[in-house]
């Protein structure tokens, strides 16, 4: 693991469904002791923009989040104007071969992940540590595509021991996008809607620019979409109703040739039995 961080303001507690695991050492710390994040007093509920938050993405083994096994994982923390306050950065041996197809996506081959990764169970540790602290600080985690990488950390925890953290609050700049923008045309990957935004996408698919790509995404969406400046737990609450009807929708369209197609609407975490592909 990779971390650097700088100093953080004070964030109000907002959710703490269960105390997080403890943090993991952050590189040039002072050890453990160290709290990951300074709480502070409760505040009023504001809009997300105004506030501290952070970003999250995993690059896997392949589509399916029920299978899929990290490969590597990026958190950024910004403050209010979306300056880089904490960053996190993962490599890990997943402990299984390294599709082809999935090596060629992210640049991870299966040799470099023997050598170079940490034990898939202490990556999955940290990682819900980080995310823990933040969503304990009432801390908006940005995930585009939340319901694959919030699935795919779930099926981890499993496999490996560790409890990882309700995910709560969470903004899906996919999900929001299919929401404010109906009728737009064309793919809503990261990379095509990060093109119309004009947000810099030079690494695509590696967490790191992924992860950074998505808050700034989502900023832009804000801009231009007002009716998203508002508070992350409501536009949580709102996303889990949003991403269900559009899964709905989809449905319905993709039986029109397919029958038997089944998309899971579950938001921001999949049902087992419905993986589908990830983004």
């Amino acid at each position: 693991m990779s971390t650097s961080s700088r100093p953080a303001p004070d964030q109000p507690a907002l959710f703490d469904p269960a105390p997080p695991p403890p943090p993991p050492e952050r590189s040039g710390g002072t050890g453990a002791q160290d709290a990951l994040f300074d709480l502070g007093e409760p505040a009023a509920a504001v809009a997300w923009t105004e506030g501290p938050r952070a970003a999250f993405d995993l690059e896997t083994t392949g589509r399916d989040p029920l299978e899929a096994r990290i490969v590597t994982a990026s958190i950024v923390r910004t403050d209010a104007a979306g300056e880089v306050l904490d960053e996190w950065e993962w490599l890990a041996d997943p402990g299984v071969e390294i599709p082809a197809e999935a090596a060629a996506v992210h640049g991870v081959t299966t040799e470099r992940a023997r050598a170079e990764g940490l034990p898939a169970g202490r990556v999955v540790a940290e990682i819900a540590a980080v995310l823990g602290g933040l969503f304990a600080a009432g801390t908006p985690v940005l995930v585009f595509n939340a319901s694959y990488d919030f699935t795919v950390l779930a099926r981890e925890g499993a496999r490996h021991g560790v409890a990882v953290p309700e995910p709560f609050p969470v903004l899906d700049p996919y999900v929001l996008n299919k929401q404010v923008h109906r009728y737009r045309r064309g793919k809503r990957t990261l990379g095509a809607l990060c093109e119309e935004y004009g947000v810099e996408l030079t690494a695509a698919h590696t967490s790191a620019a992924d992860s950074l790509a998505t808050e700034r995404l989502a900023v832009l969406m804000a801009r231009r979409f007002p009716e998203l400046v508002r508070p992350a737990a409501e536009l949580h609450a709102d996303q889990v109703g949003w991403a269900a009807a559009q899964a709905a929708s989809l449905q319905e369209y993709f039986r029109r040739t397919r029958p038997d197609a089944v998309v899971d609407g579950a938001w921001p975490l999949r049902a087992p039995g419905t993986g589908g592909p990830g983004a």
